[in-house]
């Protein structure tokens, strides 16, 4: 049965061989997650070779997404790799140690000082450990331990509520966007955006390198949900990730789940992807079997709209990378049986500006109310399918084009199945008998089912989608 919602998977150790990515691609990744918090450009290059290697041999288009680190907003190094801290003692952060102790201990952001006053909160190791700011004096920063533990080198600072200045792309980021380019990702992940400028800013410098990859915003700071904010982000870039884990430390562990569908839900309406990321199946990176609350939450994002679920740790250092997404393919199949079609209703509050964006709503609504086997959209960008995709009809949506980025870059969109298509010609009728064709040879449809066809004319221009065709498949070949 297929799958509509994609998958996408971190790779690290436990995904570094070739036998165990083949594995995992077969089992069903749909995007592979290059993380560039850990691991070197040379290292990134030739794991992206290794993915589409794999992915022609498969026959499967696998997409790839790298991963920017974002500012390194943590603390420095402890003289002994760590101490523990008591719930009332006196703490130092201080932007002038070099090794900490007991008292105090360094920071790799060295402007934190300027970032917070006293009454502020500041949360450690994903808030494990929780600070309370009682004064700033020139480079230290003095707080009062409220929530105790063991604190070890070179754990990540939040401040609760956000407020942190810390600019999005950092100079190791606008190297790795090069790398990105010379490995020609498909997806840009942007950590910590706070405004629509900082994904401007990272198309810019893709741009200035040659890239043209699709930019995925990285919702992890307070500032980030403000609804302005949200809308200002969503319009410079092609989707967002609801990355859970700083933004729970930041906005708090219980505003996460509505703030997930409501980013979900204003995404889907700006026709942008969305991947739901953060701890999805985090017990399988020992564990052979997800937990009952990992299924549902995994079912939960799928019934939101979610066009992607991501794996972090479960793929890049689990001890059952395949096992993992064996599970969540069937979780996610299993889920989508139960989301409504709504289409009619749907359709009372879209308008439609682009004559390409209403053909596309028209082929939903007509492969809908016609039962129709599939939707068929020729597409040389992937937009028109991209559309397509934002509202549930209950029929799949095959992408058929003849540019290589286009068929890997629609990987990542929910209920799209991206087939190539190698007619290069300018005759109508010709393409079209050639997109039957590629639909019928991979066991789409077969004679006499119903599918609904979009095309562009002229043919080959991007953007152009103009024409619906509805076709009996192997009617024209009939005597």
């Amino acid at each position: 049965m297929l799958r509509s919602t994609k998958i996408v998977a971190t790779l690290g150790p436990a995904s570094s061989d070739a036998a165990v990515l083949e594995r995992m691609v077969r089992a069903g990744v749909d995007v592979v997650r290059l993380n560039f918090s850990h691991g070197t450009a040379e290292e990134h290059l030739a794991r992206a070779e290794q993915v589409k290697e794999i992915s022609r041999k498969v026959g499967r288009a696998v997409a790839i997404m790298c991963d920017l680190q974002g500012p390194k907003i943590r603390i420095g190094r402890f003289r002994d790799g760590s101490v523990a801290l008591e719930k009332g003692q006196r703490f130092v952060l201080d932007a002038g140690c070099e090794l900490g102790d007991a008292t105090r201990v360094g920071l790799d952001y060295k402007d934190l000082p300027r970032d917070v006053e006293p009454g502020a909160v500041l949360l450690l190791d994903d808030g494990r450990i929780v600070l309370d700011v009682v004064a700033v004096r020139g480079r230290e920063i003095h707080t009062t331990v409220r929530h105790g533990g063991v604190l070890s080198d070179h754990k990540g600072i939040n401040r609760q509520g956000g407020g942190l200045s810390a600019a999005a792309l950092t100079p190791k980021d606008i190297e790795d966007i090069r790398v990105a380019v010379a490995m020609q990702a498909d997806y840009l992940a942007v950590s910590f955006p706070k405004s629509g400028a900082d994904m401007y800013m990272a198309r810019e410098l893709m741009r200035a390198s040659g890239g043209k990859a699709f930019l995925i915003a990285k919702i992890e700071r307070a500032e980030a949900v403000k609804e302005e904010a949200l809308r200002d982000i969503m319009h410079e870039c092609e989707g967002i990730m609801v990355a859970r884990g700083d933004l729970a430390v930041e906005v708090g562990d219980a505003s996460v789940p509505a703030l997930q569908k409501k980013m979900i839900r204003m995404a889907r309406e700006a026709n942008k992807i969305t991947i739901t990321a953060t701890q999805m199946m985090e017990s399988m990176v020992s564990s052979p079997v997800p937990t009952r609350a990992e299924v549902s939450d995994v079912a939960n994002a799928v019934l939101d709209g979610t066009d992607a679920v991501m794996l972090s740790a479960e793929t890049a250092s689990g001890k059952y990378p395949v096992e993992v997404i064996e599970a969540m393919d069937r979780i996610c199949i299993e889920a989508e049986q139960t989301v409504p079609v709504n289409l009619d209703q749907d359709f009372l509050n879209r308008v439609f500006t682009r004559v390409d964006q209403a053909i596309a709503m028209a082929a939903l609504f007509t492969a809908y109310h016609m039962k129709a086997r599939a939707i068929a959209t020729l597409t040389e960008s992937g937009a028109t399918a991209l559309w397509m995709s934002r509202l549930n009809c209950g029929v799949p949506i095959y992408a058929l084009t003849s540019q290589t980025a286009t068929r890997y870059r629609c990987a990542l969109f929910r209920d799209v199945y991206p087939l190539m298509v190698k007619y290069v010609g300018h005759d109508r009728d010709e393409l079209l008998a050639e997109a039957e064709k590629v639909l019928v040879e991979n066991g789409v449809v077969k004679d006499g089912d119903l599918i609904v066809l979009t095309i562009g004319e002229p043919i080959g221009k991007s953007g152009g989608t103009n024409t619906m065709k509805i076709v009996r498949v192997g009617e024209h070949r009939r005597p």
